[in-house]
This record gives structure tokens, C-alpha cells and sequence, in this order.
């Protein structure tokens, strides 16, 4: 329990880099065998649907609602138990109805979901394709319903997840989406023969993964000796544990309505706007989302549960000083790397994606892409640091209008970006969103009576602009000389040709960083560093 949020983001972020590497993997795969087609498109956007929802249902309910209020119920259980020396069974019995509560309602709307979806599908795809991609609609619907089941299965396996972070234990979550990928690749090449076409194998590689992603974690959650199962409907809603998750995640559920009217207004006008926009975009975002994944949903998972616990024993200068090293450590790694990959984004594109049917008009238009979302990542991995500190309040409300404040600037500059810079002009609205919706949090949070966000955010700014002045000092030299770096291996076979340069540059650039930071002594690095000292000892 007294594991420090460093500690336990390290662990966990050397599992999501693994799963992130294989999602980049099957990325790849994906690139090799559909490219920026159509097929790609359609894949893309049938498997985007039920992810759509699977946000609602499972990832967002989950951390927001559910896991304050199990914490609750776990605190109060250990409480009750220490006053009755571990003899007390009303709590237990208390904390069982809750969970099988949660679980019935869990899969009861994500059932309903996946039947209303298969049934609509052929009436919704239509407004995804432009008019001259008619012919790909039955297949993206034939992929779409395939697919479909994925948001019940993988519901539940978020459900999982819930009850193991809440009592620490991160692994097996964290292991899963490693599993999911080498499900999805595994399937592309073993069953691609066998299908129609290589994103019909896809589509039964991702309903394997997620069923392993539940099967996975449940014995996990046996072991920690909970065992939900199904109860009785009207049971499940008059649970006053159902009651308070049901009343937290009421606003989140218009926050994440308009994201997901902001996912699928974006994905819509990708594509109507050329073949191969859809899956541009993808390919950039996966890239980005390697990095939000390693790092700031890492970092988000493992401080949720310690500050819902600090906000409920109202220790908020331990609270406040949480939150501040976590927004330190996000703007220590993604403010440098946004540098580094605006001038080598190129070359990262090539060396990960350029096979098969990945042209080079594949690269340009992942490219003008990238460059926008990467001028976003700072704001974006922030906002999912900033977003737990309400949740963990039980604020829902707050971080449910700044979402759809950010929702309204999305799409207000996707409208008028879209015409002029095409798959760019998407990308760079949904960096500006994030932007809004970062200054947004931070003027609710202003009005908290339990956050001092002067004293937060004024070093705050400072820092961010210190370091985003180091990487631009260190990223210049190897702007300057780029050319000559990669020209010497531009013969060899791209892993290299685009591998050797791209590892060097990125060694150099973090040597001249580190230095800039030891001799500024700086205080998140020194942190860093005596954690990684007592570890060694």
C-alpha cells in the first residue's frame, strides 16, 4: 500500500511499452497487408464502432465511477474489520452485492449494445465512405458486426481491471493488451490465407483478444478471493453501490457521448475526404498513442486509486504534491520527445510502416498527419494526468464539461481545416481541442477549495517552458546534420537505413538533454535518479 506512484508507473510502464511496441506490431501488420486502401478504411472504422462504446462502458466507467466507489467499500471493510478484530461478515456480504451488482449491469448494457449494433450497422456505415468507395460498405458492415462482440467481452475484462487496481494490483492488466496484440497479429497471418481478405482475419484475431484479455485476468481476481457473478436486474439497480457509480457516471456519459460524437464527426469526415485519410490517421495516432500509453495512462492508472484514497482521508497537500510529480514527470518525457519526433517523424513513419502495400503516398499522408498530433501530445497525456484529481474527488461534472468544451473546438476547426490540409487539418484540431480542454480543467480546478492551482501551476508553466527551450537547444544541432547522419546507411535495407541514424539521433539528443538537466540540477531528474539509487541498493 505505501508503494510510491513512481515505483509502481515504472513497473506498469514497462508492461504497457510492451504492449505498446506489439500494438505498433500489429500496426505494421496491418500496414503490410492493407496499406492506405479502402480496406484499410473500412477495418478501420468497424473497428473503431464498438471501441466507441467500449469506452463508454468499460474504460472510462470504470476508473471514474467504479473504482472511487470500491475503494470505499474496501476501505470501510478493512475499518470495520480492525474495530471487530476481523470478525465482522456485513461488509463482506456488502462489498459481494456491489460487485455482482456491477457486473450484471456491465454486461446487461453491453449486450444490448452489441445486439443494437449489429442490427443498425447497414443503416450507419454509409455515412463513413465517400460516395466513390460505395463498393467497400457491405464488407466494413460484415467486418463491423464481426466485431461487435468485442465491446462485451472486453467490458468485462475492464471490470477485471477495476477490482485488481483498486487493490494494487497492476500486472495482470497490465499484461493483457500484450496477449490482444499477438491475438490480432497471429491471426492476420495464419488466417489471412483462409478468409476473403486480411482484415476479415484481423477481425477474428481482435474477438480472440479480447476474450483472452477477460479469461486472463479472472484468475486473478478469484485469487484476491472476489467472484462476481449475475444477479437479478432490479437487484442490481436498487444496489446503493450501483446507485452512487450509476450517479457518477451520469455526466461522464454526456463527456464521453461528445467525445464519441467527436471520434466518429472526425472519422466521418476522414472519410468522405479521400481514400486513405481513415487509416492515415490511424497510423499517426498509434504512433502517438505508443507514447500516451507508456507513459501517461501509466502514470494516470496508478495515481487514481492513492488520490481517491488521499481525498477521502482529506490529506490534500499529500494530494496536491502527487498530482504536481506526476505532471512534472509528464512534461519531463513528452515535451522533449514531441521535439524530437516533429524532425524525425518522417523517418519514424518509414522505418515502422513502409512495407508492402504502405507507398510512399502512404508516408506523405501519415506524415502530415503525425506532425499535428505530435504538437498535441503534451496537452493530451497532461489532461489524462489533471482528469484523475477530479475523479478521485468524485468530481465527474468538471472534467465532463471541459471534455465537451474540447469537443466543441474539435470540431468547429475540423470543419474548417478539413477542406484546406485534409488529414492534417483533423489532426491539428484534435491538438488544439487539447489544448482547450487542458486550460479548461485548469479553471475548474482553480475553483477547487482544496487545490491551492497557483502554487501548482505557475512553477508549472516555468518548468514547461524551460524544457521545451533544452529540447529545442538539443534537437537543432541534429536538424542541422541530418542529412549527413542518415546518407552513410541510405543503401541499406530501411531497418537500418532509417534504424542506425534514427537510434543514434535519439541517443545523442538524450545525452545533450540529461546534461542540461543534471547541470540545471533538476529537481524531477533528481528524483528520478535517487528512486533508481535506493531500487539498485
Amino acid at each position: 500500500m505505501k508503494r510510491s506512484a513512481l515505483s509502481s508507473g515504472i513497473k506498469l510502464s514497462f508492461l504497457t511499452f510492451l504492449s505498446r511496441i506489439l500494438g505498433l506490431v500489429r500496426e505494421m501488420t496491418k500496414a503490410a497487408f492493407l496499406g492506405t486502401s479502402d480496406l484499410a478504411d473500412a477495418f478501420g472504422i468497424a473497428f473503431m464502432i464498438p471501441n466507441l462504446f467500449r469506452r463508454l462502458f468499460a474504460e472510462n466507467s470504470i476508473s471514474v465511477a467504479f473504482i472511487p466507489v470500491f475503494k470505499s467499500y474496501l476501505e470501510e471493510r478493512a475499518a470495520e474489520k480492525d474495530k471487530t478484530g476481523g470478525t465482522e461478515k456485513a461488509r463482506d456480504k456488502e462489498l459481494r452485492l456491489f460487485l455482482n451488482s456491477v457486473f450484471t449491469l456491465v454486461s446487461f448494457f453491453t449486450a444490448l449494445t452489441t445486439v443494437l449494433g449489429i442490427i443498425l450497422i447497414p443503416y450507419i456505415a454509409p455515412l463513413f465512405i465517400k460516395d466513390a468507395s460505395q463498393s467497400i460498405i457491405p464488407e466494413m458492415v460484415f467486418l463491423t458486426r464481426l466485431m461487435f462482440p468485442y465491446l462485451a467481452v472486453i467490458s468485462i475484462a475492464a471490470f477485471f481491471q477495476g477490482i485488481l487496481n483498486s487493490v494494487k494490483i497492476f500486472t495482470p492488466s497490465g499484461f493483457t493488451p500484450v496477449l490482444f496484440n499477438i491475438a490480432v497479429i497471429s491471426a492476420a497471418y495464419l488466417l489471412s490465407p483462409r478468409t476473403a481478405n486480411p482484415a476479415r482475419a484481423m477481425a477474428y484475431g481482435v474477438i480472440a483478444g479480447g476474450t483472452i484479455q477477460a479469461l486472463f485476468q479472472l484468475p486473478f481476481v478469484l485469487k484476491e478471493g472476489f467472484r462476481p457473478a449475475f444477479t437479478g436486474l432490479k437487484c442490481a439497480f436498487g444496489n446503493p453501490g450501483t446507485k452512487r457509480v450509476l450517479k457518477l457516471i451520469g455526466p461522464t456519459v454526456i463527456g464521453m457521448a461528445a467525445y464519441q460524437v467527436n471520434d466518429v464527426v472526425s472519422t466521418a469526415l476522414a472519410g468522405n475526404a479521400g481514400s486513405g485519410i481513415v487509416s492515415s490517421l490511424q497510423y499517426s495516432l498509434r504512433l502517438q498513442e505508443l507514447i500516451l500509453g507508456i507513459f501517461a495512462v501509466s502514470v494516470g492508472t496508478v495515481i487514481l486509486p492513492d488520490l481517491a484514497g488521499l481525498a477521502k482521508r482529506k490529506e490534500y497537500e499529500a494530494f496536491e504534491k502527487m498530482l504536481s510529480q506526476a505532471m512534472h514527470i509528464i512534461a519531463l518525457i513528452t515535451i522533449p520527445i514531441s521535439f524530437f519526433l516533429f524532425v524525425f517523424g518522417e523517418n519514424l513513419i518509414i522505418l515502422v510502416y513502409k512495407t508492402r502495400r504502405f507507398s510512399d503516398e502512404s508516408v506523405f499522408l501519415t506524415l502530415k498527419a503525425f506532425r499535428f498530433h505530435i504538437a498535441g501530445l503534451f496537452f493530451i497525456a497532461l489532461n489524462r494526468i489533471i482528469a484523475p484529481a477530479f475523479y478521485a474527488q468524485s468530481d465527474t461534472k468538471s472534467p465532463t464539461i471541459a471534455g465537451i468544451g474540447g469537443f466543441a473546438v474539435n470540431i468547429l476547426l475540423a470543419l474548417i481545416l478539413i477542406r484546406p490540409m485534409k488529414g492534417g487539418g483533423i489532426a491539428l484540431a484534435l491538438s488544439l481541442a487539447s489544448f482547450a480542454n487542458t486550460v479548461i480543467l485548469f479553471v475548474f480546478l482553480n475553483k477547487s477549495k482544496t487545490i491551492h492551482t497557483g502554487r501548482l501551476v505557475r512553477p508549472y508553466i516555468a518548468y514547461a517552458l524551460k524544457l521545451a527551450l533544452f529540447s529545442l537547444l538539443c534537437v537543432l544541432p541534429l536538424y542541422m546534420f541530418k542529412q549527413q547522419l542518415f546518407a552513410p546507411f541510405a543503401h541499406l535495407h530501411r531497418f537500418f537505413a532509417q534504424g542506425i541514424p534514427l537510434f543514434t539521433a535519439a541517443l545523442v539528443f538524450a545525452f545533450l538533454g540529461i546534461g542540461l538537466l543534471a547541470l540545471t540540477k533538476d529537481a524531477s531528474l533528481m528524483s528520478i535518479v535517487r528512486h533508481v539509487r535506493k531500487q539498485s541498493d
